[in-house]
Parts: C-alpha cells; structure tokens; sequence
C-alpha cells in the first residue's frame, strides 16, 4: 500500500497537469480567434471606408468652406476642370468624364464661374463633340455662371475643338493654339510584302470593305472617298469654330486659319483665336471674382474598379475566414 501511493499521487498530478495545459492551450486558441476575429472585422472596415471615400474622393474640399463663425457652406469659389491629354473614350479626357464634371460645377451652389484648363492636343471628333454640346446646353441653363477656358502648354484641334465653346479663352504667350483640321493617317507595306515574296490574300464582301488595307495597293476612288469623309468633319469643325468665336475672328476668310496650322498664344490672340493672356489663378482671381479655385476634375476611380471586380470575391472570403474563427 505504501508503494501504490505514491503511484497513485504522481498519477494524480500527471492528469492534473495535462488538464492544466489542455485548458491553457484552449485559452490561448480562443484568445487567437478573438484577436483574428477583431483582425477581419477591422479590415473589413477599412474595405468599406476605402470604397466609400473613393466614391467621393473630394469630400475633403469641401471643408475649406466652412465659415469659422458659422458652419455654414457660403463661400463662393472658381471651378477648375482639367482636360489634360488625348480626348478620346478610354482616357481620363473622355467625354463622360467632362461632363460629369462640368455638371457638378454647374449645379454647385457656390460655384461663381467655371474655368476648363486644357492642355490637350486633340483627339476624337466625337468625344469633342459631345463636350462641345454639352457646355453649349449648360451655359443655357445656367445662364448667371460664366465659363472660360485657360489654355496651358497645348489646345490644339479637339482641345480647341471644346474651348469654342467657352465664353472667353485665355493662353500663355508660348501656347501652343489651333490645328484646326482633321487627319487620318497610317502606313502602306505593299513593297515589302513584295520584296520579302509574301502573297497578300484579303476576302471581304462588299466592293470596298478592303480599302485603304495597309498590304494593298491604294486605289484613287477610296482616297477620293475618304478625303470627302475628312472634309466633312473639317467643315463641321470650322462651323463649330466660327459659332462659337463669332465676330472675335478677326478674319474668317483668312486662308491658313482652318488650314491646320498652329499659333502662339500671341498670334492666337491677333487671329482671334484666343481673347486674352492669362493664366487659371488670375482668371479666378480678376475676371470671375472667387480667387478659391475648387477641383471639379473627376478623378479616376480605381478602388471602386477593384471593388466591382473583386469586391464580393473578398468579402465572401472574409466572412468564411470570421465564421472559421468564431468563438462560440
């Protein structure tokens, strides 16, 4: 009896220690999954508050006008939206983009006047089309907001294309203006198929689907056609030029004004291609009267594109991960 005693006793103490490290290491996993559990509720708030400031990612601009004696929105300011780049409908100078903007700074409140900085050298006809209608319908409706254009490095064919339709445009000395044309160009290989024996065999249906095919030969009917398609859209352009300047061209009948040429700021302003020199801070600052120049430039969204695209991947992702460690 002696001898089974202490068996007994050591026994004793060996499952109470197992059961001490068996409660211990149960402790320890559910103080783990708490801390996971805190972990993916709180990345998935950040998720969210991500996505939402990018929804507006110019929320923050607007507490500039908060008056330090009333918190109210009163300050009038000057919108600024930039045209920077090829005006076409995958950039950030797309048409869809423009007019977003210029339809938040028309139906703002304390917008006093609009300025379109452009430094563009053109693009799509169509793209600046669009813009060019929509500032005309706009400048309608809001007949008491003026709407100017500051031309930076370039305004040139589209860009310009768009300016016609401001009420006033303003350049520095060195701006590039004008190329009021239109242009469609590309590369003929017919003689290196030929020197490198290769035989071009193009199938279509339809007397001209092939023309202008780079490995033809061209054909006097399809540049014929094609020059009057370009000639079309160049009177289109001139028309859109002409409307809009009105009697500030100071020669409508001047040979080289819709040749394709470009101007100087300078020479833009005697040809009556631009009123003024003038920059976007002394346009806000002098002619419109708000010198706070507020950003109305919608920028590219890329959190929200992420989150369209991956947005319930990862959130289901989460939710599995927070049901796999919860503590019940």
């Amino acid at each position: 009896m002696s001898d089974s005693q202490p068996n007994d006793q050591a026994q004793t103490e060996w499952q109470r220690d197992l059961l001490n490290r068996l409660a211990f290491a149960n402790l320890n996993e559910q103080r783990r999954a708490r801390r996971w559990n805190i972990f993916f509720k709180l990345l998935i708030f950040i998720y969210l508050l991500i996505i939402l400031i990018s929804v507006n990612p110019n929320w923050y601009k607007n507490l500039s006008n908060i008056s330090s004696d009333n918190i109210e929105l009163t300050a009038k300011h000057t919108a600024l939206i930039e045209i920077a780049g090829v005006i076409a409908a995958d950039t950030e100078a797309s048409a869809d983009t423009i007019i977003t903007g210029l339809r938040n700074a028309f139906e703002d409140e304390n917008t006093a006047g609009i300025i379109l900085r452009i430094n563009s050298p053109g693009g799509s006809p169509v793209q600046a089309g669009y813009i060019n209608d929509e500032i005309i319908r706009l400048r309608q409706k809001y007949p008491q907001i003026a709407i100017y254009t500051v031309i930076t490095d370039v305004c040139a064919s589209g860009g310009y294309y768009i300016a016609a339709a401001t009420d006033k445009i303003y350049a520095d000395k060195a701006s590039i203006v004008g190329s009021i044309g239109v242009l469609m160009n590309g590369f003929g290989f017919v003689e290196t198929l030929n020197k490198l024996g290769v035989e071009r065999r193009l199938l279509t249906a339809g007397e001209h689907k092939g023309f202008l095919d780079p490995f033809s030969p061209t054909k006097e009917a399809d540049i014929a056609h094609v020059q009057t398609v370009l000639g079309e859209i160049h009177q289109q352009f001139i028309n859109v030029v002409k409307t809009g300047r009105g009697e500030r061209l100071k020669d409508k009948e001047h040979p080289e004004l819709f040749s394709g040429l470009i101007w100087t700021g300078e020479q833009g302003i005697k040809l009556g291609l631009v009123d003024e020199l003038g920059s976007a801070s002394q346009v806000a600052r002098d002619v419109i009267g708000a010198e706070e120049i507020v950003d109305f430039t919608p920028q590219p969204n890329y959190l929200e594109q992420f989150a369209q695209r991956f947005g319930s991947t990862m959130t289901n992702s989460l939710a599995q991960q927070l049901n796999s460690f919860t503590v019940q």
